[in-house]
């Protein structure tokens, strides 16, 4: 969905770098995958065409944070109360 980010905090040796994979247009989404050691985030549109991808070493990744993009309150929403300190 438009407006999905993700940022990646990487280990660059003694300082660290932030990295942010944003979907740019209406109806794209952003994909994060995990595995032999490297994690992968994709932007893609929707009928799965990866747009832009960006690899990082498992190993180096400090933080990995999914924002999704926040959405209209529906009708049908529940309403939720905060809960009351004793």
């Amino acid at each position: 969905m438009k407006g999905d980010r993700v940022e990646i905090v990487i280990d660059a040796g003694g300082s660290t770098l932030t990295y942010e994979i944003e979907a740019t247009r209406a109806g794209r989404r952003v994909d994060v995958t995990h595995g032999r050691g490297v994690v992968e985030v994709v932007e893609t549109t929707r009928g799965g065409t990866p747009v832009r991808t960006a690899r990082f070493m498992a190993g180096r990744v400090l933080a990995l944070v999914e924002r999704p993009a926040p959405r209209p309150a529906e009708a049908d929403d529940v309403r939720v109360a905060p809960l009351r300190s004793a």
